[in-house]
C-alpha cells in the first residue's frame, strides 16, 4: 500500500508539473514578445504625429519642376572612385560635379533597407526601426512627403517602391514592372531602362495629350525614376563585379539622357536635379547594418535653384564638424584617387533631402520632416537664405510644440523641456533682424533654434524612459525569480521534500488570496493613472506583466521560507560550491554577450575547452586517451572558423569538397558505432544489437543524396556564372532533394548515434545547396565538436559509477535524479555548454546579430526570381540547420543522463534572460548607426531565444522523441 501511495504521490506531481509547465511557457513567450516591444517605446518611438499646419515659404521658388533620380543600392566609393586604367565610371554626373552642380556624401541610418531609405529622402524623417518588420506594405502609418505636398508627382520604377508612395496619391502618374522582372540569375540593368523608357514614351504622349502636356508645364511637379538595376545586380554578382560596376555606366547613361530630354522639352532652366541612392551595399552583397558601405551613398545635385562648384585651395582643411543626425562627428576626409579633392564636398543626412527638394520647387517641407536644410546646395541671396532656413526651422518647432501640447494634456505632472520655453520671443527676435536686414544674427538664432527643437522632440520621445525602464527591468527579474522558484519546485530534491512535508506546512490559501487581492488594486491604480495620462495599450501591458510576475513571487511565500530554510542547513562547504558555481556561470554569460562584439572570443574558449577537457578525460580516464585527442582535435578545428572574415567568399570547390567531408564523418560514426560489441561504454551510445558492420540500404540513400547536392552545387552554380537563367529542372531537383533529404531520418533506427548520424546526413544536402563558401565545411566541424560533447558526458556518466569525477556529485544523489528525473547542481554544466554551443552556431560563420549577415546569393540555387518572403525564409532556415543539430544532441543527452529535458530548457531561458537583461542596457539610440542598428539586434535576438529555441524543441522533437539509451542501472551493476 505504501508503494502504491508514492507512486500515486509521484503522477500527482507530475500532472502538477504538466500543468504549471504549459502556463510557464505561453507566460514567458507573451512576456518576451511584450518586453521586446518596450525598446521602440523606450528609445525610438515613431517621430509622427498629426495636427500640425504646414510652413508655407515666404519667397519664390527656385525651380518649376524638379526631377529625383534615386539609384537603389548604389554605394559611395564605387560610385566616385575611378577603374584600374584612371577612367571614371560616372563620367556626366563627374562632369556635373566638376562643372555645373554640389555634391556629397548623402548617410543613412540603419535599417539600411529600401523603405525607411525612401522615406528619409521623400519625407524627411526615419521611421520607426519596427517598420521594417511590417515589409514592404504601403504607409504602415500615414506621413506626409515631397510628394503628397506635389502639385503632381509622376514616377516610374520597382513594384516594391513606387506604389508605397503613389499607390494611393490621387495627383500622381505612376507605373512599375513585373516583379517576375527582377531575377537574379540577369543582368538587372534592363531594369533602369525600362525606367527611363517609360518616362520618354510620357513625353512622347504628351505631345498628343494636351492636358498632360499642361500638367507637366504646371510648377511644383515631381518626376521620379527609381533605378533598381544596382541593387539586384549587388546581391546577385556583389558591388566589386563587373555587373555591378558597369550598372554604374547605365546609370549615369540614363541620368545624361533624362537631363537632355527634360532641358529639350521644357527649355526653361528650370528644372533642378538630384541623383542619390537608399543605402550602399557591402561587399557580400547586402545590406541593412549602419557600416559605412551601407550607410554612405552618393549625392550629386545641379539645376535651378543649385549652386556651382566650389574650387578649394590647396592649403584648405576639410571641414570636419559635420556631424550626423544623431549627433555624432563625420571625420572621413575625401579619399584623394576620387580626384574631387579640389572640390568642396558637402555631405548631408539622407532626411536632409527632402527639405532640400521641397525648397526648390516652393513647397511646405513635410510636416513631419527632421531634416535639416542644407544651404550649401541652394543658390540664394542673402535674405531668401534666411527665410528657407526659418521655413525649415518653424516646420521642426511645430512638431516639438504638437508633443509638448500632446503631453502636456495628458500627464498629471508635466515636465516641460526648459530651453525652448521662451521660443516665441525667439521667433520674434528673428523675425525683427530679417526685417532690419541683419541676417547674419537672423541665421544664428534660426540654426539655433532648430538645434534646441530637434533635442526638445528627442526630449519628449525619451519622456517615459526612465518609468519604462524600470517597470521592463523588474519584469524581467521577477520572471528569473518565478523561473527559479519553478526548477526548484519541480526538478529538483526540494519538490520531494515539498511533497512529504506538504501536510505539515501551513494552508497557503489565504495568504494567496491577500497576496492576489493587493495586486489587482495595485494594477488597478496604476492602470487608472496610465489611462489619465493617455498612454499606449503597450504601456498597460508592460506594467500588468510586472505586477502579475511578482504578485506571483509573493504568493509563495510558503515556498521561499522553504528554500531559505535548506540553505541555511547546508555545510558551509556546500553553499560555497553553490556560490562558486553561479559565479562560474556568470563570468560564462558574460564571455557569451562580450563574444557579440568580438567573436573571436569562441576561438580561444574553444582551444581553452579543448585542452581542458583532453586533461581530464587522460587523467581520470587514460583507457580514453584515443577519444580525448579527438576532443582536442575537434575543439582547435572549430576554432578555425571564429577567425575567418564574416563575409564570406564565394567558393564552389569548397563546398563540393565539403560534402565528401560530411560522408567521411557519416562514415567515420557508423565505424565507431560497429566497434561498439563488448563495450559499455560505447553501447552507451551505439546500438546493442550490432554484430558486425553492417551500411543500411538507408545509409546509402543519404550519402547518395548528399553526393547529388555537390553536384547540382556545381551545375546550379555553373548556369548562373553564365548569366543563364536556372533552369526549372534544377530548381525541381534541388527542392526535391532538400525536401527527401530531412525526411529520411525519420526512418533511422532509434539507437542514439545511429540516429544522430542520420539526422546530420538528413540536413546536410539543404545545407550544401544553400552554401557558397566556407560554411558548408564549418557544419562538419560543428557536428565533430557535438560528438566531442557526447564523448565527454558518456566519460563523465562512467566515471560517475566509480565516483571518480568531480563533476558528478554524489552517487546515491546521482541515482535518485535518474530515476526521479531530477537536477542537481553539476547539471548545470549542460545548458552551459548548449548555450556555447547554439551562440557557436550564431557567430561561427558571420554575426548574425547584423542584418547585413544574410547571404542573400545562397538561395540561388533554388530560386532567382525576386521573392522576399520565400528568400528570407530559405536563410532563415539555412542559418537555423546548425541549431538544429545542437538541439537534437542536447535533447539526446537529456535522455541519455535521465534528466528532464523542460527543465534544462528552462535553465537555458534563464541564462539566456541573464544576458537578455544586460543587452536591454545596452540598447542605444545615439553614437554611430552602426552601434545603434547592432544594439538592437542584439537584444532582440537573445530575447527572442525562448520563443524559437521552444520552436527548434518542437522541431527536432520530431526527430529525436523516440530515440532510446541503454539503462544506466544495468550499466553501473557492470561497472560496481
Amino acid at each position: 500500500m505504501a508503494g502504491a501511495g508514492i507512486l500515486s504521490g509521484g503522477e500527482q506531481r507530475k500532472r502538477q508539473v504538466w500543468r504549471r509547465e504549459r502556463w510557464l511557457v505561453a507566460l514567458g513567450i507573451a512576456l518576451h514578445a511584450i518586453y521586446m516591444l518596450s525598446i521602440f517605446d523606450i528609445y525610438f518611438k515613431t517621430p509622427i504625429v498629426h495636427g500640425m499646419d504646414p510652413v508655407p515659404q515666404r519667397f519664390p521658388a527656385p525651380a518649376k519642376r524638379l526631377v529625383l533620380l534615386i539609384a537603389d543600392g548604389l554605394r559611395a566609393d564605387k560610385f566616385f572612385e575611378p577603374e584600374s586604367d584612371g577612367r571614371f565610371r560616372a563620367p556626366f554626373l563627374r562632369s556635373v560635379m566638376l562643372e555645373k552642380g554640389r555634391w556629397g556624401v548623402s548617410h543613412a541610418r540603419p535599417p539600411t533597407e529600401s523603405r525607411p531609405g525612401h522615406v528619409a529622402i521623400i519625407a524627411g524623417f526615419y521611421e520607426d526601426p519596427s517598420a521594417v518588420t511590417k515589409g514592404w506594405k504601403a504607409n504602415p502609418v500615414e506621413f506626409d512627403s515631397v510628394f503628397n505636398r506635389s502639385r503632381h508627382t509622376f514616377a516610374f520604377g520597382s513594384p516594391d517602391i513606387i506604389p508605397i508612395f503613389c499607390g494611393g496619391l490621387s495627383h500622381s502618374t505612376w507605373g512599375s514592372y513585373p516583379h517576375e522582372f527582377e531575377d537574379f540569375a540577369t543582368d538587372a540593368s534592363f531594369l533602369d531602362q525600362w525606367s527611363f523608357d517609360q518616362f520618354y514614351r510620357l513625353l512622347n504622349r504628351s505631345y498628343d495629350d494636351n492636358k498632360l502636356r499642361e500638367l507637366l508645364q504646371e510648377n511644383n511637379v515631381v518626376i521620379f525614376l527609381h533605378l533598381l538595376g544596382c541593387d539586384t545586380n549587388g546581391h546577385a554578382h556583389r558591388p566589386y563585379s563587373s555587373i555591378y560596376l558597369n550598372n554604374i555606366r547605365v546609370v549615369d547613361q540614363i541620368a545624361e539622357k533624362v537631363y537632355n530630354l527634360v532641358e529639350n522639352y521644357f527649355k526653361d532652366n528650370k528644372t533642378s536635379y538630384i541623383f542619390t541612392a537608399d543605402h550602399g551595399m557591402s561587399d557580400k552583397g547586402s545590406h541593412g547594418d549602419g557600416h559605412p558601405t551601407n550607410t554612405d551613398t552618393p549625392l550629386v545635385a545641379w539645376g535651378a535653384g543649385i549652386k556651382g562648384p566650389k574650387p578649394l585651395s590647396q592649403n584648405h582643411q576639410p571641414d570636419n564638424n559635420f556631424r550626423f543626425v544623431d549627433d555624432h562627428k563625420h571625420d572621413s576626409p575625401t579619399p584623394y584617387e576620387w580626384g574631387l579633392t579640389g572640390i568642396e564636398r558637402v555631405d548631408v543626412n539622407q532626411a536632409d533631402i527632402a527639405p532640400l527638394m521641397a525648397t526648390l520647387v516652393g513647397l511646405p517641407c513635410p510636416v513631419n520632416s527632421v531634416g535639416n536644410l542644407p544651404l550649401q546646395y541652394l543658390q540664394l541671396n542673402k535674405e531668401d537664405e534666411v527665410e528657407a532656413a526659418l521655413s525649415n526651422t518653424k516646420e521642426i518647432l511645430n512638431q516639438f510644440l504638437r508633443k509638448s501640447q500632446l503631453k502636456q494634456s495628458s500627464s498629471l505632472q508635466f515636465k516641460p523641456f526648459k530651453p525652448l520655453t521662451n521660443y516665441s520671443s525667439v521667433l520674434g527676435q528673428i523675425e525683427d533682424f530679417i526685417s532690419a536686414h541683419d541676417y547674419e544674427p537672423a541665421m544664428k538664432l534660426s540654426e539655433n533654434l532648430r538645434r534646441l527643437s530637434l533635442a526638445g522632440i528627442h526630449y519628449f520621445q525619451t519622456y517615459d524612459w526612465f518609468m519604462l525602464m524600470s517597470t521592463v527591468t523588474l519584469g524581467y527579474v521577477g520572471w528569473m525569480i518565478n523561473l527559479i522558484l519553478h526548477i526548484l519546485q519541480s526538478y529538483t530534491l526540494l519538490s520531494r521534500n515539498l511533497f512529504v512535508k506538504k501536510n505539515r506546512t501551513p494552508p497557503q490559501g489565504s495568504i494567496m488570496k491577500k497576496v492576489y487581492v493587493a495586486g489587482s488594486l495595485l494594477m488597478g491604480l496604476i492602470s487608472v493613472i496610465l489611462l489619465v495620462e493617455k498612454s499606449p495599450m503597450l504601456y498597460h501591458a508592460y506594467a500588468a506583466m510586472t505586477v502579475f510576475l511578482w504578485t506571483r513571487i509573493f504568493s509563495k511565500v510558503n515556498l521561499l521560507k522553504v528554500i531559505w530554510k535548506l540553505l541555511s542547513k547546508r555545510p558551509l562547504k556546500s553553499n560555497l560550491n553553490l556560490l562558486a558555481t553561479f559565479a562560474l556561470t556568470f563570468f560564462i554569460l558574460e564571455l557569451l554577450v562580450t563574444s557579440f562584439f568580438e567573436r573571436k572570443l569562441y576561438t580561444w574558449c574553444f582551444l581553452f575547452v579543448g585542452v581542458f577537457t583532453a586533461i581530464f578525460m587522460v587523467k581520470f580516464a587514460p583507457q580514453r586517451f584515443l577519444m580525448a585527442a579527438y576532443v582536442l582535435v575537434a575543439c582547435c578545428f572549430l576554432s578555425i572558423f571564429t577567425l575567418m572574415p564574416a563575409e564570406i567568399p564565394e567558393n564552389t570547390h569548397l563546398v563540393v569538397a565539403s560534402g565528401a567531408f560530411i560522408i567521411l564523418v557519416a562514415l567515420s560514426s557508423i565505424l565507431f558505432e560497429a566497434k561498439s560489441e563488448g563495450d559499455n561504454f560505447k553501447q552507451l551510445i551505439a546500438q546493442s544489437d550490432r554484430h558486425k558492420l553492417r551500411f543500411p540500404v538507408l545509409f546509402y540513400a543519404q550519402v547518395l543524396l548528399v553526393g547529388l547536392s555537390s553536384v547540382m552545387v556545381i551545375l546550379s552554380t555553373s548556369h548562373r556564372a553564365e548569366k543563364r537563367e536556372l533552369l526549372a529542372i534544377h530548381q525541381f531537383v534541388n527542392w526535391l532533394i532538400a525536401g527527401l533529404s530531412m525526411i529520411l531520418p525519420l526512418f533511422s533506427k532509434p539507437a542514439l548515434l545511429t540516429r544522430l548520424t542520420s539526422i546530420f546526413l538528413g540536413f546536410a544536402p539543404t545545407f550544401l545547396l544553400l552554401s557558397i563558401g566556407y560554411e558548408a565545411v564549418f557544419y562538419s566541424a560543428l557536428a565533430l565538436v557535438l560528438m566531442g560533447w557526447i564523448l565527454v558526458e558518456c566519460t563523465l556518466l562512467s566515471l560517475s559509477m566509480g565516483k571518480k569525477s568531480p563533476f558528478i556529485g554524489n552517487l546515491e544523489d546521482k541515482l535518485i535524479s535518474q530515476h526521479d528525473t531530477f537536477l542537481i547542481l553539476s547539471h548545470i554544466r549542460i545548458p552551459l555548454a548548449f548555450m556555447i554551443l547554439f551562440n557557436v552556431a550564431f557567430f561561427g560563420t558571420g554575426n548574425f546579430a547584423s542584418i547585413a549577415s544574410f547571404e542573400i546569393s545562397s538561395v540561388y540555387r533554388f530560386m532567382t526570381i525576386f521573392s522576399p518572403f520565400l528568400m528570407a525564409a530559405l536563410l532563415i532556415f539555412k542559418l537555423f540547420i546548425p541549431f538544429m543539430l545542437v538541439i537534437c544532441v542536447f535533447s539526446a543527452l537529456t535522455k541519455l543522463l535521465h534528466v528532464p529535458r523542460l527543465g534544462c530548457y528552462f535553465l537555458v531561458i534563464l541564462l539566456s534572460d541573464v544576458m537578455t537583461i544586460h543587452f536591454f542596457f545596452l540598447v542605444r539610440n545615439t553614437g554611430s548607426w552602426m552601434e545603434i542598428g547592432n544594439s538592437i539586434s542584439h537584444f532582440g535576438i537573445v530575447s527572442a531565444q525562448v520563443v524559437f529555441i521552444l520552436l527548434l524543441f518542437a522541431l527536432t522533437n520530431i526527430y529525436t522523441r523516440d530515440i532510446e539509451v541503454r539503462s544506466i542501472p544495468s550499466l553501473s551493476r557492470k561497472k560496481m
